[in-house]
């Protein structure tokens, strides 16, 4: 959250969430910075609800800001905030991470999407963890939305994956062979008192320890809630073609973690720019033109799904000469050469197509 004049980070989550819980309770949480406000939607049956909700959610909440001068960003950085002005939030998990990783845990101030997706077999979780770990790179791309740090043009569209890497225990997970395999890998972490529950695994994407889901946490933070909500069709629409296959003994073929981070680091750089090579069939392509094929792959469980809507904002996406949110701050920085200009334009991104908040009845005398 940020001073609406200014456009600068706000310190002032301790504040704000005594506001906001009366009106948005458990789907607003604070997060490690006090300038950090995480939004958290219910369990959603179809991307329609998500829709609904994420707009009603987005829309109450910038109203809650308001009255106290401040908005929201929605980005994968703040084009100009510096760390080492931040103060970290009053809350015992957050001061142990900090006590554990020091500057590390200080210096991440960047911010991304996750989106679950349910699966009950967590033997199945696994499976489709390791076929689903080749895309990641493709989601990066399509998200990427964070090409400044510390007022600087960084040259690279998800500059929010290069911090993010100082994390340990983040990245691209390796294969495992089974759940049991994953769960003796969290258990003798936990035996050796490195951690104390499968939350402090913090990779690109992880079997979920408290919810029956897997969690994407590949994402930039998308600028609009259009951008929000294909990204987590997408995400959806792939676990549901992964899941139609094994119905039929058929999977897709399970990358090694050195050519994921390979694509990963290309569609960090470049995003929709990218070139990525097939290493199962040995082709070279653009990244639209993998994502198209991605796209093509999950078509046919569209139609149950209720997304179709998404997935054809991020066909249009590809073919766009607007391209990601990294993409539309460069094009404003480089017509303008002002960051205060991105700025304002991520403040006006953050509420594209949200409704106002209806007005709330006025508390009668006593």
């Amino acid at each position: 959250m940020v001073e609406r004049e200014s456009g600068q980070l706000s310190s002032r989550i301790h504040s704000i969430l005594p506001k906001a819980a009366p009106l948005l309770g458990e789907h607003v949480k604070a997060e490690v910075q006090q300038s950090t406000i995480e939004l958290v939607s219910d369990v959603m049956p179809t991307i329609a609800a998500a829709r609904r909700q994420m707009s009603a959610l987005r829309s109450q909440l910038a109203q809650i800001l308001a009255e106290e001068g401040l908005a929201l960003i929605s980005s994968g950085t703040h084009p100009s905030a510096l760390w080492q002005e931040q103060k970290t939030t009053e809350n015992e998990r957050y001061m142990d991470l900090e006590e554990e990783f020091q500057d590390a845990s200080r210096s991440i101030l960047v911010y991304g999407l996750h989106i679950h997706v349910g699966i009950a077999n967590p033997e199945l979780a696994i499976a489709l963890m390791n076929q689903v770990r080749s895309w990641l790179p493709h989601l990066l791309a399509l998200s990427t939305n964070s090409p400044f740090w510390a007022g600087r043009l960084t040259g690279i569209k998800s500059y929010r994956s290069i911090v993010w890497r100082r994390i340990f225990r983040s990245g691209i997970p390796e294969v495992f062979l089974s759940h049991h395999d994953f769960e003796q890998y969290v258990q003798r972490l936990v035996q050796a008192g490195h951690i104390d529950n499968g939350k402090k695994i913090w990779w690109d994407i992880r079997p979920h320890p408290h919810f029956p889901t897997l969690e994407f946490r590949i994402c930039d933070m998308p600028a609009t809630l259009d951008d929000t909500l294909a990204l987590a069709a997408l995400c959806q629409a792939l676990i549901a073609k992964l899941v139609w296959l094994h119905e039929r003994h058929l999977t897709m073929h399970v990358l090694p973690r050195y050519f994921v981070e390979e694509h990963k680091w290309y569609a960090s750089r470049y995003g929709l720019d990218a070139n990525v090579f097939d290493f199962v069939q040995g082709r070279r392509l653009t990244m639209r033109e993998s994502i198209t094929e991605l796209l093509d792959l999950v078509d046919d469980v569209l139609d149950d799904l209720g997304s179709r809507r998404e997935i054809l904002y991020l066909r249009t996406l590809l073919s766009s000469p607007s391209g990601t949110g990294a993409d539309r701050q460069i094009r404003l920085y480089r017509q303008t050469g002002k960051i205060s200009d991105v700025i304002t334009y991520l403040m006006q991104q953050t509420m594209h197509g949200i409704a106002p908040a209806p007005a709330q009845p006025a508390t009668p005398p006593i």
